[in-house]
Order: structure tokens, then sequence, then C-alpha cells
């Protein structure tokens, strides 16, 4: 009976052990882990025709990554060849390529195939995931790496079935569309926009610039990595490990000081609002324009950004930035609160994405015991999850990015952190001989209450974001996007946190 516990993994009653959703970073780091770890019975189901996730899908002009490259990557692959501090998105693309190719991880893809649901079956006790082209995949184990931005979200305003014109989101950018000589609508003013504006702003005839919340924004001390250092870190040990530990440690210095131990901190980031708002000063001509542009909330209440091009955009004559609320859409272009309309050939959404919504995390629709969906529980209960993971209810079911999973500026650093927690879990399933884990309500319970407590030194409970329109922020009014602890105590518990939080059992076999 043992040896048939121990081989649950390739029971011909499974399609496969594991089924990884998503095969974006997330994705990806969660396959490499398991395979390093001896799990190599698994699945990735990707509904595009790549990987790459966040940085496949969008290709706007002038995408970049935001923070300093060298920590915006795995820690045991490093890459030497870096253009810029801040790596253009194509670099991104083919790292993730790279990454694939050289970990083994590409057999395991399957593409073109689109979640729509995944149940978990009792009697079992195992999870059968649906798909948009009808087939099904069985298996012990589900692992959702869907990111949350995912799901492009529209303008919520009326009427934009009425015009007439082009319209782009900037997630789905239509390359063939030519925007020289058009006038433009452009909607949002976040991280996409500072990138993306300054490029298309050349070409444009004219370009409004619609803004409802400011964000901060500091100097971007960019610099190409010389052909020289790049073979330097390729051939001395060490050196890049280095510049990225030094980078990870500076700009986690901003992130959790600021943003989790703001209440101690707050000073400091009055210092750096006064820098960022020198930046506007410095970079913009109209004092009316400028006053605009000043966030009216505390650093960090929305995730910052560098940027030293963007400013300078509303110095030039064919350019304006509108911040009166905008009221509906017409067939010829925008009306706003003031009553006036503007008239334009595209609009330009650069609107975000859907980020903790019904619905959206993950993208596709997981029940749990009881028939319950995870949306309708989180519904009632507020997002949650056991160290940003797992729930009690949905056994063998684990979240890269679950509620209250990130620490660092990074994302690479909650991907590891959650992919090595996912594989203690499975470990230690293998060693009890049991298929069935699921953290208990008890752990859940606590680890929720701490998380909450913990937020009262948060810059979101701390500091004033009332007027940050954050996507931080949920429909309850929680943040349960950052895990209010620093990155060193989040590598720290994702490998030694007691295991004796779940339950282990021998279920359906």
């Amino acid at each position: 009976m043992s040896q048939a516990v121990v081989q649950d993994y390739d029971s011909p009653d499974l399609d496969f052990e594991i089924v990884i959703i998503g095969a974006g970073f997330s994705g990806i780091g969660a396959a490499i882990k398991l395979l390093k770890s001896g799990f190599g019975d698994f699945v990735i189901l990707e509904k595009a025709e790549g990987a790459g996730g966040t940085w496949r899908d969008n290709t706007y002009p002038g995408l970049a990554v935001d923070v300093p490259t060298l920590s915006y990557s795995f820690s045991f692959e490093q890459n030497p060849h870096w253009s810029n501090l801040y790596a253009p998105g194509p670099e991104l693309k083919a790292y993730a390529d790279h990454c694939v190719n050289k970990y083994g991880v590409r057999p395991h893809m399957r593409y073109g195939i689109e979640v729509t649901k995944s149940v978990y079956d009792e009697a079992r006790n195992v999870w059968v995931t649906h798909t948009a082209n009808g087939r099904t995949f069985t298996s012990r184990y589900i692992v959702s790496a869907t990111g949350f931005l995912t799901l492009p979200k529209m303008p919520e305003v009326p009427g934009l079935d009425k015009f007439k014109g082009k319209v782009i989101h900037t997630a789905r950018w239509d390359h063939s569309y030519d925007f020289t000589g058009k006038k433009v609508g452009w909607i949002g003013t976040g991280a996409t926009s500072i990138q993306a504006i300054p490029e298309i702003a050349e070409k444009v005839a004219h370009m409004d610039v619609y803004q409802r919340t400011p964000i901060w924004l500091l100097p971007k001390t960019d610099m190409p990595i010389s052909p020289g250092l790049q073979k330097a870190f390729a051939s001395i040990p060490g050196l890049q490990r280095g510049a990225r530990i030094l980078t990870v440690i500076l700009t986690d210095i901003v992130m959790i000081n600021l943003l989790v131990f703001n209440k101690y901190f707050n000073r400091f980031g009055k210092w750096i609002e006064g820098k960022c708002i020198d930046h506007i000063r410095r970079q913009v001509n109209d004092p009316e324009t400028v006053e605009k542009l000043i966030p009216k909330y505390d650093f960090g209440c929305k995730r910052p950004s560098f940027t030293n091009k963007f400013y300078p955009v509303f110095n030039k004559d064919n350019v304006e930035l509108v911040t009166d609320p905008i009221v509906e859409f017409t067939e010829k272009g925008i009306r706003t609160q003031d009553g006036a309309e503007r008239e334009m050939d595209t609009l330009v959404a650069a609107t975000g994405f859907q980020v903790f919504e019904k619905g959206s995390v993950p993208t596709f629709s997981i029940i749990g015991k009881g028939g319950v969906a995870i949306s309708d529980w989180w519904e009632e209960n507020r997002y949650q999850a056991f160290e940003g993971m797992s729930l009690p209810g949905y056994p063998n079911y684990f979240m890269i990015f679950g509620p209250y999973s990130v620490c660092t500026a990074s994302f690479f650093g909650m991907i590891d952190t959650q992919s090595t927690h996912l594989v203690r879990c499975l470990k230690a399933a293998r060693k009890r001989k049991a298929n069935y884990v699921e953290v208990k309500k008890s752990s859940n319970d606590a680890d929720f209450a701490k998380v909450q407590k913990r937020m009262n030194t948060t810059v979101f409970s701390a500091g004033d974001c009332g007027a940050s329109h954050s996507y931080y922020f949920d429909r309850h009014g929680d943040n349960p996007v950052i895990r209010p602890v620093s990155g060193v105590e989040r590598w720290f518990v994702s490998r030694f946190f007691s295991i004796d939080h779940y339950s282990f059992d021998l279920r359906g076999a």
C-alpha cells in the first residue's frame, strides 16, 4: 500500500500529478523549483501562444522594467547581458524564454489552452481543470500562477461604445496603427503612461492626457550596462550576485520602510516627497500644470516609479494635461465635467488591470470543498490566505500570487518564497505517504489576524491614502497585495514555518 501511495503521482487516474496554470515568471519559477526538487509530473497550461506573461502581453512603446533589472530576475539565473539598469521589455521576454529552455520547462508547456474553471472532486481527491476547448485535466494538485496584471481594465465611463474612432488598451498594443498626425485622448498617468506617452507624443498632432490621480515619480538613474561590465558580470564569480544583493537591499529599504514601517519612517517619506516635487518643478514650466502633477497622498499609497522623460512632455504645445473628471464618451471624443468636449481620432486606455476584483484572482473559477467558489469565499470572508499561499476548504490548491504574498519591490522575491513554500508542502506529503494537503483553519485565521494587526504600521493605515485611488485597496477596504513584513523575514518564514500548520491525509487512493 505504501508503495502505491509513494507512486501516487504515477496513478492512471491522473493526467498529471500537478497542473500549473499560467506561464509567466510565476509559473516558470514554480516549474523550475518543482523540477529541482524531484517533482517532474506536471503540466503548465497557458492560454496564449508563448511564455512570459506580462512581458509577453505588454509590448507598448517605451516598455521597461521599473525596478533595477539586476534584482528583477531569478537569483539562481543571473543574466550578465542586460543592456540597461532598467532593461526594456523585449529583454525580459527573451529572459523568460531563456529560463524556460535552460531549465527544461518547455516540454511541460501547453499553449493555446484557456482554463475556465477547476473543480475539487472530494470523492476522488483530485482537481478537474476545465478548458475553453472542452478538454479536462485531472491532477492531484493545482498551482495558480496567473498573476494579477492579467485582465485589462477599460475606463468605467458611459458611452465607450459610441466612440467612432480607434480604441487601444496599452496591454493589448496595436503595432499596426500609425499615430502620426492623429488627435489622441490618453486616459491614465500611471506606470505604463510615464513610459509610453513620451514615445507617442513625438508623433501625434495633439494629445489630451486625462489624469484622475498623479503618482509619485523619482528621477530615474538609468544607465546602459557597457559591454565591459557585461563581460565582467559573466566572468568574475560573485560580481553580479553582489550587485544584485545591493540593489535588492536599496530598493527594499525604500519599499519596506516607507510602506510596511511607515509609522516610524514617515519623515523619510516626506523627504522623498520633497525630492519628487522638486523633480516636477525642475522639468515642467507651467506652475498650474506643476500643481496638477503633485500627488495629494502619501508616498507609497500607490506604486511609485522613476522617470526623466514624462514630465517634459507637458512643455510641448501639442500636449495638454486634463484633470476635469470625464463624464462620458461621445462619437467624436470625450466630454468632461466642465462641459468641454475634446475631439480625438484615437483613444488610448492606460487604465490598468482588474486587481483583486471578484473573478480576477485567479482569472478562472476555483470550486473547492462543498462546491464553494473561492471568489464567493473571499467575498464573504475578505481576501486572505495562509502565508499568501493556501486556504482551508481548498486542499491541494496553492497560489504563487495570493492575498498578502508580496513583500519586496521585485516580484521575484515573492516567486522564490511562494515556490519554496509549495515544495515544502509537497515534500512533506510524500514523506508522510499522503496525497491530501490542507492548511488548518486555525492557522489561516491566526495568520490573517497577524497580518491585520501588523497593517497598523503601514502607509495604508498610518499614512494618508484617501486621495490615492490605489489598486492596492480592494472592495473591502483592505490592502491584500502587500504583506506587512520585511523581505528577510519573508525569506526565513518560507523555509522554516512549521509544516504542522497543514493537515496531511491519504484520500481517494
